[in-house]
């Protein structure tokens, strides 16, 4: 009787792993980097662009005090817009009608009118109204103030940017309040806390995580409106300047690149801050954070050196 044969076990051939080929990559990159030079080239070498123009009244003093006007009223009105935003999110979550009626009335007005027309009935306000008073309605009148002092060209600009704005950011801020779970402040309450200390150490930061990337946009969306200011008009203000040299120049259009560059710069400032305030409140939220630039820049260099 023979012993059976046994035979070892072979080990699998291995595997020859061959990348997947995207030709179409390739070209539509080489189409794209095409396409990318001809616009350089075009404007580089069109003169019409006036680059040297451009670039003598880049830092002039009237367009630099626009760019501090345009600065100034867009941090102002933002929090004009945030505050009101967060007294007007609460009233809508009210359950007292008459906060969340007043509420809704308010953003029905403000977000279903154009931003532009409501500037320009802010810079004519003295047109309905030469004075105002506080008293009694039908009866005396206590104090009374002129428009044109109350109101002038500055806080018109103001008030319409702002007030505009609260009406949007309401409706992120509670977006915000919502995303919260109930259970947050059902914890809270349960631990002793007040229904205001629940709201500012447990809801309102978690409710940050929604708020700040849409608020950031609305930030820099009120840089870029507050060229509509010439409504009322803001003579002060970027783009009016901008508009006024170019008139006097008979170069309009070098002048509109000019503070379409100013514009460009001041946003590209807040996106990155608007990056790295999402990024601190993403802490608790996410194992890993984002990489910042420099770190994604360091990672890049170090896989080309090896």
């Amino acid at each position: 009787m023979t012993a059976p044969v046994t035979t070892e076990p072979q080990r699998p051939e291995a595997i020859e792993a061959i990348p997947v080929r995207h030709p179409w990559r390739w070209v539509g990159g080489a189409v794209i980097a095409l396409l990318f030079a001809m616009l350089v080239h075009s404007i580089l070498t069109n003169p019409n662009w006036n680059w040297g123009l451009v670039f003598e009244w880049m830092f002039a003093e009237p367009i630099i005090k626009g760019v501090g006007i345009t600065l100034t009223l867009t941090v102002l009105s933002m929090i004009i817009g945030i505050v009101g935003g967060v007294i007007l999110a609460v009233m809508r979550l009210s359950p007292n009608p008459v906060f969340t009626g007043s509420a809704w009335v308010y953003l029905w007005v403000f977000r279903g009118t154009p931003i532009y027309v409501q500037l320009f009935l802010w810079g004519n306000f003295i047109a309905l109204y030469n004075e105002l008073a506080l008293g009694i309605p039908f009866g005396p009148e206590w104090f009374t103030f002129d428009t044109r002092t109350l109101i002038p060209a500055f806080v018109a600009a103001l008030l319409g940017l702002g007030l505009n704005e609260a009406a949007y950011l309401a409706e992120i801020v509670r977006a915000g309040l919502l995303s919260v779970d109930e259970g947050q402040t059902e914890a809270a309450t349960a631990l002793g806390m007040s229904r205001g200390q629940s709201f500012r150490r447990v809801v309102f930061p978690q409710a940050m995580r929604v708020i700040v990337p849409p608020t950031g946009n609305e930030t820099i969306s009120m840089l870029k409106t507050t060229s509509l200011v010439i409504a009322i008009p803001l003579s002060t203000e970027l783009l009016f300047q901008a508009q006024a040299i170019g008139n006097r120049l008979f170069q309009p259009f070098p002048m509109a690149i000019m503070a379409s560059l100013w514009y460009l710069a001041l946003t590209s400032i807040l996106m990155v801050g608007q990056f790295y305030i999402e990024r601190h409140y993403a802490k608790g939220a996410t194992r890993n954070l984002p990489p910042t630039p420099i770190q994604r820049l360091k990672k890049s260099l170090s896989r080309g050196r090896s």
